[in-house]
């Protein structure tokens, strides 16, 4: 829950900086600025704790990077999406990620959910839906032009590759060969970021250099981003790693409440009657996953 309200606000800032930077600019600095904070994280517990660091294996490797490289692109996809649609509509698309999350971990993971957990995603996916509709009354041509448009697209991609990230790092911690919650949440935090600002390094670099010009003069509302992505991601890495991802992010869909209050209240962006419908419908899905977990 902790983790959720903490995204929501962490891609409103996002959203915020997109006139000073691209969206890979804007996508950047949540790790860029998260990187180092989750190091001081996981060695600031080894000192406290005495010990050593968990020896990282090939698979503890692969599946971190997998897990990055799907954050980082998934991230690029949902800002995108945002520029195309309202805040909140924007980010009901990318919510979509519970099923998505819960398909890939049965294919990858073996891992399966029980008939409420289901039934309870079904109705936050409805929800959904119900956001991504054109006004006016549903209909079936309503729902295949709200759910075929670019941002409609771009969303969806952002949720599959969000469930493939969720499920990525569960798989990254659960392998480490010891440690407890804490110390696997903080060293797959820390080693997914590391990679993370080296991989989105490069690619500005080579592809966009003029960003880091851009992101010298915003650093100051930059550098609240990727506190408050680190933290965070550390509710998140520490959630997947003791329970199943599907049900992490099913539960996660109380962002979606969150981002309508955000939208009305910070945004200034009115929700329609539609809109609190789908949030509804998204509340009593959360409720659900808890009941089911």
């Amino acid at each position: 829950m902790a983790a959720a309200l903490l995204q929501c606000v962490r891609t409103a800032q996002q959203r915020a900086l997109k006139p000073a930077l691209s969206n890979n600019g804007a996508n950047y600095v949540r790790y860029l600025f998260g990187a180092p904070i989750a190091a001081a994280l996981l060695f600031g517990l080894l000192a406290w704790r005495g010990g050593s660091l968990p020896p990282p294996n090939s698979t503890f490797m692969a599946w971190a990077l997998a897990g990055g490289v799907a954050q980082i692109v998934a991230t690029s996809a949902l800002l995108m999406a945002l520029s195309l649609r309202n805040f909140a509509v924007g980010t009901a698309f990318a919510k979509t990620e519970a099923v998505q999350t819960a398909i890939i971990g049965g294919v990858l993971l073996g891992e399966h959910l029980s008939s409420l957990a289901w039934l309870s995603i079904a109705v936050g996916v409805i929800g959904v839906i119900a956001l991504s509709a054109p006004p006016g009354a549903l209909s079936l041509r309503q729902l295949r032009t709200g759910l075929s448009d670019r941002a409609a697209v771009l969303g969806l991609l952002a949720g599959g590759l969000f469930g493939v990230s969720g499920v990525a790092i569960r798989a990254a911690s659960l392998s480490l060969p010891e440690g407890d919650v804490a110390l696997r949440t903080f060293m797959t935090l820390a080693t997914i970021t590391g990679l993370q600002v080296l991989l989105m390094t490069i690619w500005l670099a080579v592809r966009e250099p003029g960003q880091f010009r851009a992101l010298g003069k915003v650093w100051r509302r930059a550098s609240s981003v990727g506190i408050m992505s680190v933290i965070g991601s550390a509710g998140w890495f520490a959630a997947m790693t003791m329970q199943n991802a599907a049900y992490v992010r099913a539960l996660g869909q109380v962002e979606l409440i969150f981002t309508i209050l955000i939208a009305r209240f910070w945004l200034r962006e009115r929700p329609s009657p539609r809109d609190l419908f789908g949030t509804a419908l998204i509340g009593f899905s959360v409720i659900g996953v808890l009941l089911a977990s």
